[in-house]
């Protein structure tokens, strides 16, 4: 362990990687919070997937066209945040369910995207990297972006801290308390969106579900407070990074998918842990 340590302050490329997995603990614990207390889990994971049709629309325009100007990432960012506004607005002007929703946007991404990335020319690398992800690949403007991400939904979460809460856990009484409830659940799903977009840089758009969902449900049979949630949430993910780090630069594996396996095997121990205190 004391070599890893030594080992990493010395690896630019593992020190970077163990500060943007640091910094994506933060929003992803704040924001996978919410997630998990609305019980729309899922919505991450369909706009991770919804967001590869704007990947594979600008990658195409970028190679056919020659618009050097855009890259991936901008048009999972439209597709994010158009997907967001969507979903909310159709559950709250049309009463469906979020899952519903979800699943279509999912479907409809995909298909998308994968219809442009066959017709766009060459080897499509950026797309792969977007997908399954790589924090050793994490530079200095990742970085960057997650800090600013941080900066935002901490703002954001200290400003309507209430509010999210009240619509979080009853939209009906929410709006009989005078609430604007529609505004603060598309503002909120777009925070979901940009954290989406952000941290796929990171993790790959494949376990950007495991980063927001897994050190919330981790934690969450152990407190019943959303603030307290919230902390110990970040707690755990950076837990969960600095372990997956090491272990992934002892076993030779990638970090990503070792992160979300120490992730999950924390989580199977929560369960029963959180179980054991119910029955005492």
């Amino acid at each position: 362990m004391d070599f890893f340590t030594t080992y990493i302050f010395s690896n630019p490329f593992l020190l970077m990687a163990l500060g943007a997995g640091l910094a994506a603990s933060i929003s992803g614990g704040i924001i996978g919070t919410y997630v998990v207390t609305k019980r729309i889990v899922f919505i991450s994971g369909s706009i991770s997937h919804a967001v590869l049709g704007g990947m594979g629309l600008f990658l195409w325009l970028k190679r056919t066209y020659q618009l050097d100007f855009l890259s991936p990432i901008q048009g999972a960012l439209v597709f994010a945040l158009l997907s967001a506004a969507l979903l909310g607005w159709v559950h709250l002007k049309y009463k469906e369910r979020e899952d519903s929703i979800i699943a279509a946007l999912w479907a409809t991404g995909t298909s998308i995207g994968v219809i442009f990335i066959t017709f766009t020319p060459g080897y499509n690398v950026e797309l792969m990297n977007f997908l399954f992800g790589n924090i050793l690949w994490a530079t200095q403007g990742d970085l960057m972006a997650l800090l600013t991400l941080d900066a935002l939904v901490i703002a954001s979460t200290m400003l309507f801290y209430k509010k999210f809460q009240a619509i979080c856990f009853d939209e009906k009484q929410a709006a009989l308390q005078g609430l604007l409830v529609k505004p603060l659940y598309i503002f909120l799903l777009c925070l979901i969106a940009l954290s989406v977009v952000v941290l796929i840089q990171v993790v790959g758009a494949i376990l950007v579900i495991a980063l927001l969902t897994i050190p919330t449900a981790a934690t969450a049979g152990f407190t019943k407070r959303l603030s307290t949630l919230m902390k110990t949430s970040i707690g755990a993910s950076m837990l969960f990074t600095c372990i997956g780090m090491y272990a992934s630069y002892e076993l030779n594996w990638p970090p990503g998918a070792t992160i979300t396996l120490i992730a999950a095997l924390f989580y199977s121990l929560s369960l029963g842990c959180s179980r054991f205190i119910r029955l005492k």
